[in-house]
């Protein structure tokens, strides 16, 4: 991985990273792929209409189906979907969180009873590295204890200790394979953790980044805090963590949390909001929210944004869309995914060029002033 600074505008940064398959102008908002594939959409989707430079997938999820070996074989992630550029894929430490109730955690690593037969599988540190370097993705994450918050200060402690020590065995053996030639063009991030509780924060932060990891992630935040907590909690970390390397916020979220988040020096995002929203009938724009099942869209001539470039915008009414989703055609899934997520990667191309003209915080106004409006 190459990683440079391009311009800092305060504390927001625009960076540019390099992997195998393709370089990542940030900030970056990272499409979720799951199981391989953006839902409602395939690679030439993607390629022709958002034109991402990265997208996200799972580890347990494409473990479990269709199984790490059988991606392997077919050419890895790559080949397999037809993506030709960047992966990053979760370790599997969100399912844990997530599926708490078929999961067991111990001192080295995480029981899974699949949510798909209820076969159960153990999760290691060096287990969630081998199936990743058999998905070939540019980016691994290592497995962290990730907990909901709030939680007590106990299982806190615990989370951090335990995350501490899973990334130095993890990193141990990363490196040790590619000194055997296995996963030389990954690259691997750790996750810091520790609640909203600074002195856990500053700890999780410090052990992790004196490792020798590619870049760094924010874990453990939009699992129940209030967002002001949250944008608190990244600003303290942030200030923990190399800035020569890349910034990663997990499972984050909203346009609004993108734009507080970018503004405390964070490089990259994932979240699944702009596309199950947009399953949901829910459409974002430079002006707000709205879902268009709304009655008052069935005669609407408008795009859903008149200032959106999209496929969608250029091409279909709010009308045509409203009509497509009361009547549960599968197109408008593809229509409103597309759009959405559209919508969100010109947001962060949007914050990159005001960072690049040092004005990020006039961009900044403006976003809130449209919502307002």
């Amino acid at each position: 991985m190459e990683f440079q600074i391009d311009k800092v505008n305060n504390k927001a940064r625009a960076c540019t990273i390099k992997t195998a398959h393709s370089t990542i102008q940030t900030p970056v908002f990272m499409p979720v792929g799951t199981v391989g594939a953006v839902k409602a959409l395939d690679a030439t989707d993607l390629q022709s209409f958002i034109n991402p430079s990265i997208i996200l997938g799972n580890t347990y999820h494409l473990y479990l189906r269709p199984g790490d070996n059988t991606i392997a074989k077919m050419g890895k992630l790559h080949n397999f979907t037809k993506f030709p550029k960047s992966f990053l894929t979760d370790s599997g430490g969100f399912q844990a969180f997530s599926l708490s109730d078929n999961v067991k955690i111990d001192e080295g690593g995480i029981t899974f009873k699949s949510h798909i037969d209820g076969s159960r599988h153990y999760f290691t540190p060096t287990k969630v590295i081998d199936i990743q370097n058999n998905l070939g993705s540019d980016i691994m994450m290592i497995l962290d204890d990730l907990i909901a918050l709030p939680a007590k200060q106990e299982r806190i402690k615990a989370s951090i200790e335990r995350t501490t020590r899973w990334a130095e065995e993890s990193i141990t053996y990363h490196r040790a394979n590619q000194a055997k030639g296995v996963g030389t063009e990954q690259n691997i991030f750790a996750i810091i953790q520790g609640g909203t509780d600074k002195a856990f924060r500053e700890k999780s932060a410090t052990e992790l980044c004196a490792l020798d990891y590619d870049g760094f992630a924010i874990g453990g935040l939009s699992v129940g805090e209030a967002n002001q907590d949250m944008y608190d909690t990244v600003e303290w970390t942030t200030q923990f963590m190399p800035e020569d390397k890349p910034r990663y916020l997990m499972g984050v979220g909203t346009p609004e949390d993108l734009v507080e988040n970018v503004a405390r020096g964070v490089d990259m995002f994932d979240c699944v909001m702009p596309t199950r929203n947009a399953r949901n009938g829910t459409l974002f724009t430079s002006f707000g929210k709205f879902n268009i099942r709304s009655a008052r869209f069935k005669e609407d001539e408008l795009p859903i944004d008149p200032d959106c470039g999209c496929m969608v915008c250029q091409t279909y009414s709010r009308s045509y869309l409203c009509h497509l989703y009361r009547a549960k055609e599968l197109t408008y899934f593809r229509l409103g995914t597309i759009h959405n997520l559209y919508y969100y990667l010109d947001l962060m191309k949007q914050m990159r060029e005001a960072i690049l003209d040092e004005r990020f915080e006039e961009f900044r106004v403006e976003f809130y002033r449209k919502r307002k409006s």
